[in-house]
C-alpha cells in the first residue's frame, strides 16, 4: 500500500503497528472516512446513510433518482451541502408534484454504508417491480473485461485504503468513476453523475457482489448490462431476467458469467 505525504480525499492517516513474522513495526495507514450523509427534501428529513464524503452533489441527485423521488434530475431545484458536527447534511429542494408523491408515502429510513433495503416499512416498498427495458443496448466479453479492468486501475481510494467499493460506466472506451465505502453508495454517485449527461447510459461495472438493490438501482436508471466482479443472487438474477437486464457475474481474469439476457453480450 502506498504511503503518499497527502492523504487522497476520502482518506485519513493515522499511526499503526504492523507485526510480522514476530517484529512489529510502527508505519503510517490510510483509512478510508465515513460519514453520516443525512438526506432532507424542502425542510423534511427523510434519510440517514453512512458514506464517503465525496462527490455529494453526485449522490444527492443519484440517491433521489434510484429511490424514486425524482423522475427527472430537473425536479431538483437546489442543493445546499451543509457540514455539521455529526456530519453532513445535504438540504434539498424538490418541486411540488414530487415532495407531494414524497409526503404520501414517507418513511423514517437509517442505513449503513452496507444497507440498500434499510428502512423500507413495507414488503411492497422493499421489493419493488420494475418496467422493463426497452433498448437496443449491448457488450461484448471484450468490452467488459477491458471496463473491469479500468475500473480496478482508476480506483485511487481503494488503492489508497482498500476499503472502499466502485461502480464505472464504460462507454466510448472510457470510464467514468464514483468510490464510497457502501457499494451501493457508490452506483448512487454514478447514477446522480450520469444524469447529467446527454448519453447516460453504457456498460455499468462494479467492485462488488450483485444484490437486487443492485440491479434495481442500475435498470431503473436505463442500463441494460452490468457486470459485477463477484457473484449475484438469486434475486438479482431474477429481477435481471423480468426487466431485460443482461446480469454478469464473476468478470475477472478474463472470464466471466452471464446470468441473463445473453443476447446483450455479442461475440464482437
Amino acid at each position: 500500500m502506498s504511503d503518499p505525504l497527502t492523504p487522497p480525499p476520502g482518506s485519513l492517516a493515522v499511526e499503526a503497528v504492523r507485526i510480522a513474522a514476530g517484529q512489529a513495526t510502527p508505519r503510517r495507514e490510510l483509512l478510508a472516512e465515513e460519514t453520516a450523509i443525512a438526506f432532507s427534501y424542502n425542510g423534511i428529513s427523510q434519510a440517514v446513510m453512512m458514506a464517503s464524503p465525496l462527490d455529494l452533489e453526485d449522490f444527492a441527485l443519484g440517491f433521489s433518482l434510484s429511490e424514486g423521488i425524482l423522475t427527472r434530475p430537473g425536479e431538483l431545484l437546489d442543493l445546499e451541502i451543509q457540514p455539521q458536527a455529526e456530519g453532513i447534511a445535504l438540504e434539498m429542494q424538490i418541486s411540488a408534484a414530487r415532495f407531494a408523491a414524497l409526503k404520501n408515502r414517507r418513511r423514517s429510513l437509517t442505513g449503513t454504508s452496507g444497507c440498500g433495503l434499510c428502512g423500507h416499512d413495507s414488503l411492497a416498498s422493499a421489493i419493488r417491480a420494475l418496467p422493463a427495458l426497452h433498448t437496443e443496448q449491448y457488450s461484448t466479453a471484450a468490452q467488459v473485461h477491458a471496463a473491469m479492468q479500468a475500473l480496478a486501475a482508476q480506483q485511487a481510494l481503494n488503492a489508497a485504503t482498500g476499503a472502499v467499493h466502485a461502480a464505472g460506466r464504460w462507454q466510448h472506451g472510457q470510464l467514468l468513476l464514483r468510490e464510497d465505502v457502501g457499494r451501493h453508495n457508490a452506483l448512487d454517485k454514478l447514477i446522480g453523475a450520469c444524469a447529467r449527461q446527454p448519453e447516460p447510459h453504457g456498460l455499468l461495472v462494479i467492485s462488488s457482489r450483485a444484490s437486487y438493490e443492485m440491479v434495481h438501482k442500475a435498470a431503473s436508471a436505463g442500463f441494460a448490462i452490468l457486470a459485477a466482479i463477484s457473484a449475484p443472487t438469486a434475486l438479482a438474477v431474477q429481477l435481471a431476467e423480468e426487466s431485460g437486464l443482461c446480469l454478469i457475474g464473476f468478470a475477472r481474469e478474463q472470464r466471466l458469467t452471464v446470468y441473463s439476457h445473453p443476447e446483450r453480450l455479442r461475440a464482437s
